[in-house]
């Protein structure tokens, strides 16, 4: 029997109200342990860590947002996680060796490939300024997921929940909608800012967050230093032809953004939610253990099941991911030859890169999706191999449309790439051959002439045979043998369905023909 003295114990209580009545000790807030609640989000007994909790958890049940994320908060959580450990201000001293090093890089990359410079502007960044420049991005990144995530939701209360208890939530629908958008706002603003503490540059995750910077953030830059036998100048200058090479890539293929972007809105548009999944969790959820109220909110509860549209669609982002990182990961091996750390920065990169840090995870779990390149080492070699074939020239040209990017196929034959994409160009060349000589009217006059040609050549042909004919059927001139008889073919040229005259002779020896 429920605490609740307007609870039957029959009546189907709606999942909402009680993982919320579960959240707060059945009394809607009543029996709320501030030290328990503190203990469950993570953060330590004190007074102004409370008091934030308390501005959050009020937030969401009364700020209002425009669309599926109350945006506000999601950024003023992102800027509170930036500075949990410490975000200290980049000095003169610092963006001035960045910005050196952003300079070299552009230098060292004109030698290793055919995008020229851009107009792109050189930063160095704290963790806040990360977090301001990036968070437009972060906004287009994930409102296509909220938005599907929102409306699933909606449409699974409308179609799942009895009759009775949407009467019963009346005007508390709304209040449910606010809540909704400061949960995921709250969640996208602690993975931004958990993000903000370990990425390199702007680029770092293999999108472009900042139009028009590149970018890096020297305490993190400092961090990743640490423990490796490298001169922070190598690892500062390392990072910075990356971050150059993706800014020239992005700048050159101005179609890729706006396709990786895409691949995310088509994975969002199949999102659906279960609400029985949403039910177990708060039937599951013990109010008395923090610690597995924490593991439960943490552990993706708007995560979907995927299905294979939107297996098909993070396919094509992964593999689309793979080529990008792929390609720059090439060039800058190609131009930071003489760097005596390339090589072990690179694998570094690598690893980093395919696994993903926490943050990353942190993302996933709230989006469904992750962005890695499960594929870098393929890409990468792809691309050398489309290098030796083709040259520099030949390898860049294919970022001009996405019509001519390789497949995850060619990650799986990089050798085989060439000999495909031959026949593929030889297929096309012939459609287009084809195609402009129908446009030019070619197709409306060649069987006219071929018609004629083979009327005037049947002509021809019966024209000699009623000559040939005329000539059988005349005797033939004296002094000569009849035709056919030239000694060794005798009969073989005339008629064969008569019987033997009286001049014909037996020249073979083997009798009269039957």
């Amino acid at each position: 029997m429920s605490s609740n003295p307007s609870d039957s114990g029959d009546s189907p209580r709606d999942p909402f109200s009680e993982m919320l009545a579960k959240l707060f000790g059945g009394q809607g807030g009543a029996g709320m342990d501030p030290q328990e609640l503190a203990r469950a989000a993570g953060l330590p007994h004190d007074p102004n860590a409370l008091a934030m909790i308390f501005q959050q958890v009020q937030a969401m049940f009364s700020a209002s947002s425009e669309g599926p994320v109350n945006w506000k908060l999601a950024h003023d959580t992102a800027r509170q996680a930036a500075a949990a450990e410490g975000d200290p201000t980049v000095g003169a001293a610092q963006k001035r060796e960045v910005e050196e090093a952003l300079h070299l890089a552009g230098l060292w990359l004109d030698q290793a490939t055919e995008f020229g410079a851009t107009s792109a502007l050189p930063r160095a960044w704290s963790r806040a300024e990360w977090v301001e420049a990036t968070m437009g991005s972060w906004r287009r990144l994930s409102e296509p997921v909220a938005v599907s995530i929102s409306q699933a939701l909606s449409d699974a209360i409308s179609t799942q929940m009895p009759e009775e208890m949407k009467s019963m939530l009346g005007g508390a629908t709304s209040m449910l909608a606010n809540m909704g958008g400061a949960m995921f706002g709250m969640q996208l603003g602690q993975a931004v800012g958990a993000l903000s503490r370990e990425v390199l540059s702007s680029t770092d995750i293999g999108l472009p967050l900042a139009e028009n910077t590149v970018a890096l953030l020297p305490a993190n830059v400092a961090g990743f230093g640490e423990g490796l036998d490298v001169p922070a100048a190598e690892i500062r200058l390392f990072l910075a032809v990356r971050e150059t090479a993706h800014g020239r890539l992005f700048a050159h293929a101005p179609w890729l953004a706006s396709h990786l972007f895409g691949s995310i809105e088509n994975y969002a548009r199949g999102i659906h939610i279960d609400m029985s999944k949403i039910e177990g969790m708060a039937r599951d959820i013990d109010p008395s253990n923090p610690e597995a109220l924490q593991e439960a909110l943490s552990g993706g509860v708007f995560q979907p099941e995927r299905t294979p549209a939107q297996e098909t669609a993070l396919q094509n982002l992964e593999t689309t991911l793979a080529l990008v990182e792929g390609w720059v990961d090439e060039v800058t091996a190609a131009a930071t030859a003489n760097l005596p750390s390339s090589a072990a920065l690179r694998e570094m990169i690598r690893r980093r890169r395919a696994s993903g840090g926490p943050a990353e995870h942190t993302f996933a779990s709230l989006v469904g999706l992750e962005l890695r390149p499960r594929r870098l080492r393929d890409a990468a070699a792809l691309w050398a191999r489309i290098r030796d074939e083709r040259g520099i020239e030949g390898r860049d040209e294919i970022w001009q449309h996405p019509d001519l990017m390789p497949t995850a196929a060619d990650l799986d034959d990089p050798l085989g790439y060439g000999k495909r994409r031959e026949l593929l160009e030889a297929s096309g060349s012939e459609l287009d051959d084809a195609l402009a000589k129908l446009l030019a009217g070619g197709y409306d006059e060649a069987p006219q002439a071929d018609t004629d040609a083979a009327a005037e050549a049947e002509a021809q042909a019966g024209t000699e045979a009623l000559a040939d004919g005329a000539q059988d059927d005349g005797a033939a001139p004296a002094g000569e043998a009849p035709a056919g008889e030239d000694g060794n073919d005798a009969g073989t040229d005339g008629p064969d369905d008569g019987p033997a005259g009286p001049n014909s002779r037996d020249t073979d020896g083997d009798g009269p023909r039957s």
